[in-house]
């Protein structure tokens, strides 16, 4: 049950933050900077999440000693925001969001060579699929001249996604209930956000009421559902697996590009799609293929001996 649970959130985790650009090119369009939309994305999250706990009766309060984890979480999560963004100065967002999506590979070698969490064949096999299938959805001919400074920096954005990703999984945060996590993590954010406006050309005012609007719906959906699901995800099914079914995310992205921004459906986005999709039901069906495996290999095993 909790298998099931922990999938749900996950699938729904990747689907809400692939709903990023539906509510945030149209800011840019506006003429809106990424510092700007990050802070009062961040803000919005925050004072969305308190209303949440307060009518929940949740009480706000936390242990001294979990105050350094909880902002080393904010630091994660604010530099994978931040490094992310800074790449698309170098590259296209397209190329930008495969290479972030290695973060599942940086999850996976955490999980072994720091936490020794033994990873399934099928797991590895599921995250080399996912990882080609975000490349087929994101990268078209020609565009692979790549700058090497950028690289480095949306790959720095991917290792700060897993290290956040791991840190709630293993550090003694994991039993805070998800919104009480994803409210201090976003009051860290909301302040880091602040002061590197403030260190570029400030704070923009938010231009009209449809800027306003989208700026809600960027800090509900992709940024409080899909946090506090990611957390409740990673409780349930650990950092590994929660992390593979972030291949969902570019799905919703290229779906959201096609049906609301006219972009073509290419031969490369249905073999992209193909591929995730195979990837995430290899890592749904893990156990039950894993435990198939096993019993013709005793039954094939027991026919030898009995010869």
């Amino acid at each position: 049950m909790n298998n099931l649970k922990g999938f749900t959130f996950g699938i729904l985790t990747s689907a809400t933050f692939g709903l990023i650009p539906l509510f945030t090119l149209p800011l840019m369009a506006k003429g809106m900077q990424f510092d700007s939309i990050l802070f009062y994305r961040f803000l919005f999250a925050t004072l969305a999440l308190a209303g949440i706990m307060a009518a929940k009766k949740e009480p706000f309060r936390v242990e001294k000693r979990e105050i350094p984890i909880l902002v080393l979480l904010g630091f994660f999560y604010t530099a994978s925001a931040m490094f992310l963004f800074w790449g698309y100065r170098f590259m296209s967002a397209g190329i930008a969001t495969t290479l972030h999506f290695t973060y599942p590979i940086f999850v996976t070698l955490i999980m072994l060579f720091v936490f020794r969490e033994k990873t399934s064949w099928i797991t590895l096999m599921a995250t080399m699929l996912a990882i080609c299938g975000v490349a087929r959805l994101s990268i078209n001919e020609g565009e692979m001249r790549l700058n090497t400074s950028g690289v480095f920096i949306v790959l720095l954005s991917a290792v700060g996604y897993a290290l956040y990703i791991t840190t709630v999984n293993k550090s003694r945060i994991q039993k805070m209930t998800g919104r009480k996590l994803t409210f201090f993590v976003f009051i860290v954010s909301t302040i880091l956000f602040a002061i590197k406006a403030w260190t570029n050309e400030g704070i923009q005012p938010i231009p009209d009421l449809m800027s306003f609007a989208n700026l809600i719906l960027l800090a509900i959906v992709p940024t409080v559902v899909s946090n506090i699901t990611l957390v409740l995800a990673v409780h349930n099914i650990g950092g590994t697996l929660t992390a593979v079914l972030g291949a969902v995310e570019p799905i919703t992205a290229v779906c959201i590009g096609i049906s609301v921004f006219s972009e073509p459906f290419t031969p490369n986005l249905a073999i992209g799609i193909l591929l995730i999709i195979v990837a995430v039901t290899l890592i749904i069906l893990s156990k039950s293929i894993q435990d198939t495996l096993r019993k013709i290999y005793r039954k094939t095993t027991h026919l030898q001996a009995l010869k």
